[in-house]
C-alpha cells in the first residue's frame, strides 16, 4: 500500500488549535493571557514592536491566525467590536468621491453607519434591493469601489446567492464585501463563493457565550495591512482579554454551531405547523424562498429564525412576557436561546410602513436559538402562545 495522502484539517479541528500548535515540554495547554499593555521592545531598532493598539498582542494575533484559517483567508484583523470591524473594512477600500453599492437589507447599525457617517464623508452610498434581479449591475457605476451585503440577512434570515453577485464585481474590478455572521465560517464560507472580505462580529458565534463584544474582517494579506491602518488609527483594537475569551468560545465553535442549526430546524418545523404564528422565516424549511441556495451553498442552515405572530405587536409583547427559557435581549448566537423584536432594536429607526417593506411588520420576532434542549425550548414556545 502507497503512503496516505496528507489531508488538510478539518474546521472542528482549525477551531481547536490553529495559531497555538506549540508543542515544547513545560508549556501551557490553554494559551495564556496576556493581559499588558506594554511589552519589551529591542535597543536600536523599530522591528518587532508589540502594541495592543496595533492588533498585534499575543492574544490578537492567535486568534487572527485561527480565524483567517477558518475563512480559507490570507490574513484576518481583531477589532474591538463588529460595528468597528464594518467601519475599518469598508473605510480601507473607500475614499471621498468614490460610491459604495450596498444592500438595503442589512443590520439597522450598518446602515445608519452607512447613510449618515458615509455619506458626511463624502462616499456616496446606495441602498438597493438585494432580491431584485440584475439590480447590481444595474446599479454600478463608474466610480463604484465596493459592494456590500449582508447573507443571511438580519434579521429577515433570507439568503443571497453571492456567485451571480462576484461575477458582477469580478467584472467591473471592484471588491465584494460580506457580512456573514449570521452563519459562522462552519456554515457558510463567502470567499469560496467569490467575495474579496468577510466580515464577522466575533460578539455572536465566533465567541458564542454573550460575554466579549469583538469583530473581524478577512481578506488578503495587503487589504488587512489597510484595515490595521485604519483600526490603529481609529483606536478599534480589542483588549487582550476579549481576544483570550474569543480564542476561547472559537474551540467550541464547530460542535456549538452544529447544535445550532439541529435546534433550530426543529423548532422551524414545529412553528412552522402552529396557526399562532403567520409565518417563520428559516432557509431549512423547503417553503423558505432562498431554501434552494441555501442548499447549494451553506453547509448548515444557522440557528436563527423569525416568526410572526398572528396577533401582530400586541400577540408579541403577550408572548414575550410569558417566555421562561428564551430571554428578550437583543444579541444572538450564543449557547443561551434569546428572542427580540426588531421594531424596538436594530430597527426602531424606522417607520411601521418602513420595517414592512424591508420583511419586519409587526409581530415579527426573531430569534436566536441556543443550544439546550429543543424539546425544552419548543415546549417554552408553545406555553407562551397559549
Amino acid at each position: 500500500m502507497g503512503a496516505r495522502k496528507q489531508r488538510s484539517p478539518d474546521l472542528a479541528t482549525i477551531a481547536v488549535h490553529t495559531g497555538a500548535e506549540q508543542r515544547d515540554s513545560d508549556l501551557p495547554v490553554v494559551p495564556p493571557l496576556y493581559q499588558s499593555v506594554n511589552f519589551i521592545q529591542d535597543v536600536g531598532t523599530g522591528e518587532g514592536l508589540r502594541y495592543p493598539r496595533y492588533g498585534n498582542a499575543p492574544n490578537a494575533e492567535l486568534v487572527q491566525a485561527r480565524i483567517a484559517a477558518l475563512e480559507g483567508a490570507e490574513s484576518s484583523v481583531l477589532l474591538a467590536s463588529g460595528q468597528g470591524a464594518t467601519a475599518c473594512a469598508l473605510m480601507a477600500l473607500l475614499r471621498p468621491g468614490d460610491h459604495l453599492l450596498a444592500s438595503a437589507f442589512i443590520y439597522g447599525g450598518t446602515s445608519q453607519l452607512l447613510t449618515t457617517e458615509f455619506t458626511a464623508l463624502g462616499i456616496d452610498v446606495t441602498l438597493v434591493n438585494p432580491l431584485e434581479t440584475r439590480v447590481w449591475r444595474t446599479h454600478v457605476r463608474k466610480h463604484t469601489r465596493a459592494i456590500f451585503l449582508e447573507t443571511p440577512i438580519n434579521p429577515t434570515c433570507r439568503v443571497l446567492d453571492l456567485r451571480p453577485v462576484s461575477y458582477v464585481t469580478k467584472e467591473a474590478g471592484i471588491a465584494l464585501v460580506v457580512d456573514s455572521t449570521f452563519a459562522s465560517p462552519i456554515n457558510l464560507r463567502p470567499l469560496e463563493y467569490g467575495a474579496d472580505v468577510v466580515i464577522h462580529s466575533a460578539t455572536k458565534y465566533l465567541n458564542g457565550h454573550h460575554d466579549i463584544l469583538g469583530g473581524v474582517v478577512c481578506g488578503t494579506s495587503s487589504y488587512t495591512d489597510e484595515v490595521r491602518q485604519k483600526m490603529k488609527l481609529w483606536g478599534q483594537a480589542p483588549d487582550p482579554f476579549a481576544a483570550w475569551l474569543l480564542e476561547r468560545g472559537l474551540k467550541t465553535l464547530d460542535v456549538r454551531v452544529q447544535r445550532h442549526n439541529e435546534n433550530a430546524m426543529r423548532v422551524a418545523e414545529w412553528c412552522a405547523e402552529r396557526k399562532e404564528i403567520r409565518r417563520v422565516h428559516y432557509p431549512g424549511l423547503p417553503s423558505h424562498p432562498d431554501h434552494q441556495i441555501a442548499s447549494e451553498t451553506m453547509s448548515g442552515f444557522g440557528g436563527m429564525m423569525a416568526i410572526e405572530l398572528t396577533g401582530g405587536a400586541r400577540a408579541a409583547e403577550r408572548f414575550l412576557k410569558k417566555l421562561k427559557l428564551f430571554r428578550h435581549a437583543p444579541s444572538l448566537g450564543g449557547v443561551d436561546s434569546l428572542v427580540s423584536e426588531p421594531r424596538f432594536t436594530s430597527h426602531a429607526h424606522l417607520t411601521p410602513a418602513e420595517r414592512a417593506a424591508v420583511g419586519i411588520p409587526d409581530g415579527f420576532l426573531r430569534l436566536s436559538i441556543g443550544i439546550e434542549s429543543a424539546a425544552d425550548l419548543i415546549d417554552d414556545i408553545e406555553q407562551a402562545l397559549r
